[in-house]
């Protein structure tokens, strides 16, 4: 099971450490949600995911200092007894002293952000979102180009990495070449990255790695991209029929999501820098509601009619 250790969490959000003398190192939290404990704190323990990391916010904070010591005793050690991978304080809440103490004693860490409750809250879901994502990892070379993440697939040696080399020399960037890592952040986004080993680098066949943060400037790389279409190099079939209108989309399947995937026959002559770029800013104007393969289609019909009405004539 996929896992983020809380030392990240605090490293990534600049979280104040409110209990230093409890040790954190073993933590890790396996879900992307979060929890208010409201309900907790009102006594309500019924479904409670203990977890998850626990946010409080000013209406927590509010009804915790409305309570008598004596209540706060009850709630506090109901509450902290609950193996709470931690306790997230917001827009710079302290917790008082009896809540501190228990805590430690029951090696619950309390942390401290700056940042207002929906805010961060957005933002911490959106990240575990991203680090605990199913992740499967595929052999071939993930490009922005326009805007557009490319994953550029094919049998080893085809020439898919100085496809790459040639879309950054024309203004594109690097997400990642040979491996690519891809997450399932939901149902529809599926987004790459590159394993911390290879970063930035390219292997071409003849001359060996290439540093292209190095090369080209931090402009021509990137870390990470949404995948949104795949093209696989193959070789010519002169015996194969390849698609020469593209009415009908072709898909691939990753983690259970699907995205469309062109199959680019390859012979000497043909630019593969210039056919990736012609599917990436085709696909983005399919996406913005135009579609060539159909206008042409549409065309040649009304063409059609208008003869068939002159002939009737």
């Amino acid at each position: 099971m996929a896992s983020v250790k809380l030392s990240e969490i605090i490293e990534y959000q600049k979280l104040e450490k409110l209990t230093p003398e409890i040790d954190i190192k073993g933590i890790k939290i396996t879900q992307p949600d979060i929890n208010r404990p409201a309900l907790q704190m009102a006594g309500y323990f019924e479904h409670f995911e203990a977890t998850r990391l626990q946010i409080i916010g000013f209406v927590e904070y509010s009804y915790m200092q409305s309570l008598t010591e004596e209540q706060r005793e009850e709630v506090y050690n109901q509450l902290l007894s609950y193996p709470i991978p931690g306790i997230i304080f917001c827009r710079e809440l302290i917790p008082d002293e009896q809540f501190k103490k228990i805590a430690i004693e029951k090696k619950v860490p309390l942390l401290m952000t700056k940042k207002a409750t929906s805010a961060f809250t957005a933002e911490i879901i959106r990240w575990l979102n991203v680090k605990l994502a199913p992740c499967i990892s595929v052999h071939g070379v993930l490009v922005d180009v326009f805007g557009e993440g490319v994953l550029i697939t094919g049998e080893s040696g085809i020439g898919k990495s100085e496809a790459a080399i040639e879309l950054i020399k024309r203004g594109h960037r690097l997400v990642t070449d040979d491996v690519v890592e891809i997450r399932k952040v939901s149902d529809e986004t599926l987004i790459g990255t590159a394993p911390n080993v290879t970063k930035h680098f390219i292997e071409i066949r003849g001359i060996g790695i290439v540093d292209v943060k190095t090369l080209f400037g931090v402009s021509s790389v990137k870390d990470t991209q949404n995948i949104d279409l795949v093209i696989r190099l193959e070789d010519w079939d002169k015996e194969k029929e390849y698609d020469r209108l593209g009415l009908e989309e072709e898909y691939i399947e990753y983690l259970g999501n699907k995205v469309v995937c062109h199959n680019i026959p390859i012979r000497p002559g043909r630019n593969l820098a210039i056919i990736c770029e012609s599917a990436a800013v085709n696909h983005r104007q399919k996406k913005m509601g135009y579609n060539a393969a159909q206008a042409l289609y549409e065309r040649v019909q009304n063409s059609l009619a208008q003869r068939r009405e002159e002939e009737e004539e």
